[in-house]
């Protein structure tokens, strides 16, 4: 008797099937939370080590469950790819539930030179004192250069904060600064943030819409670098860590960090559909119709489905009718026999031209060899009759002219 097959996900009951389904979602973010922890207390009960990271306050029994940083990642695969071209600049979505509160998180802040004027904005008092004990270091781009040219200097500003946060102005300039220490991953990328201050559109007025800002001509000189008042640097700084980063590349997978260990299922599952949703309406074209898969997965566990699509296309003109696929399959076929004649040619054609090189070489070897000889052969002439009539003790002039012509032979 053949066994029934169960479905890995389960849809929407009403509407669009396009859509998630908060029951399937939940479920899958409570297994993999319940996984990770019970993995993380199965390996200290075999390594008989303390977690460094648990609170010590917390209760024992506690510890490994509540106090995990373990990341929780969205996988999300299309059908075609989702951008283009790799973008420096992450895409921002505000959580509902951030992943970056934690009080005792270190963040350190690239900014634009002069350095001084942000260290000046973070230390005054309106700005939030909660944030600015978390922002323990500010490197401006000049301190940057000079400080951190070897790669031990940059792993250790690496292992020295959790978060790093950037200008918007200079987030292009880092990864030269950088390189591939911060950049190899993304989980301590720097984080653009907007730092200058907010450009007032002026209003039109007889729509009320607002008019376009002009921008400084060549000829006028480059402005100098403003800076926000603190209480709005306060606020992107906040806002920045309460987004998801979307990192978007030519690539069909895409992963967003969405939760940690230490949230509940149901916080994790709201960020999850949040992210979904933000995603699904700015960054994948062809909306869902482009989605192929979506999972949740740990730093070390399996995926988990959270939504899978019935069709593995796009559009239905991306399926090609039988006899058309095969008719494609023979051109390609055709294509890479005839590149590989005109391969073949072409190293026929070389070897060819290696060989008449060779000859020509071999040639050219052959008439310096014969002319090598022939002025050896007039050199130890001339020698044997100058040693013939210095014996004689003959006129010197003639000896005088025989020796002038071994010098002429000696330099041809």
């Amino acid at each position: 008797m053949v066994p029934e097959i169960t479905p890995l996900t389960t849809k929407a009951v009403s509407g669009s099937p396009y859509q998630l389904d908060k029951s399937q979602t939940l479920k899958a973010s409570t297994a993999l939370l319940k996984h990770i922890k019970s993995e993380a207390k199965r390996k200290e009960a075999v390594s008989n080590t303390k977690n460094l990271l648990a609170d010590p306050a917390a209760d024992s029994s506690d510890e490994a469950d509540s106090n995990t940083v373990d990341p929780i990642w969205l996988v999300v695969t299309t059908k075609k790819h989702i951008a283009d071209q790799k973008r420096l600049k992450p895409g921002k979505i505000i959580l509902p539930h951030s992943l970056n509160n934690i009080p005792t998180t270190s963040i350190c802040l690239f900014t634009a030179d002069p350095q001084r004027t942000f260290k000046d904005a973070i230390a005054n008092p309106s700005f939030s004192s909660e944030l600015s004990a978390r922002i323990t270091r500010i490197l401006g781009i000049a301190k940057l250069k000079a400080r951190y040219k070897s790669f031990e200097s940059r792993r250790q500003l690496l292992a020295e904060h959790d978060v790093f946060l950037a200008d918007a102005r200079i987030i292009t300039l880092l990864p030269n600064l950088l390189g591939k220490t911060f950049y190899r991953s993304s989980s301590k990328r720097p984080i653009p943030v907007n730092l200058e201050p907010y450009k007032s559109r002026p209003k039109n007025p007889t729509s009320g819409e607002r008019l376009p800002v002009a921008k400084p001509s060549k000829a006028q000189s480059t402005p100098p670098r403003s800076v926000a008042e603190p209480a709005q640097i306060a606020h992107e700084i906040q806002r920045t860590l309460s987004c998801a980063q979307v990192y978007l590349s030519p690539a069909a997978t895409t992963s967003v960090r969405v939760g940690l260990a230490s949230l509940t299922p149901e916080q994790v599952a709201e960020n999850v559909e949040v992210v979904v949703s933000e995603m699904v309406d700015r960054f994948i074209t062809n909306k869902w119709r482009n989605v192929r898969a979506i999972h949740i997965k740990g730093p070390n566990t399996m995926a988990l489905p959270v939504w899978l699509a019935d069709e593995l296309w796009v559009d239905e003109a991306d399926v090609l009718e039988e006899e058309e696929a095969k008719q494609r399959l023979e051109a390609g076929k055709q294509r890479g026999k005839r590149k590989e004649r005109e391969g073949e040619t072409h190293a026929v054609e070389g070897r060819n031209n290696q060989k008449k090189q060779k000859t020509v070489d071999e040639g050219f070897s052959a008439e310096m060899k014969e002319r090598r000889e022939k002025l050896r052969k007039q050199k130890q002439e001339i020698r044997d009759e100058v040693a013939e009539e210095t014996r004689r003790g003959e006129g010197g002039q003639k000896v005088k002219n025989l020796r002038k012509g071994k010098a002429i032979i000696s330099g041809i």
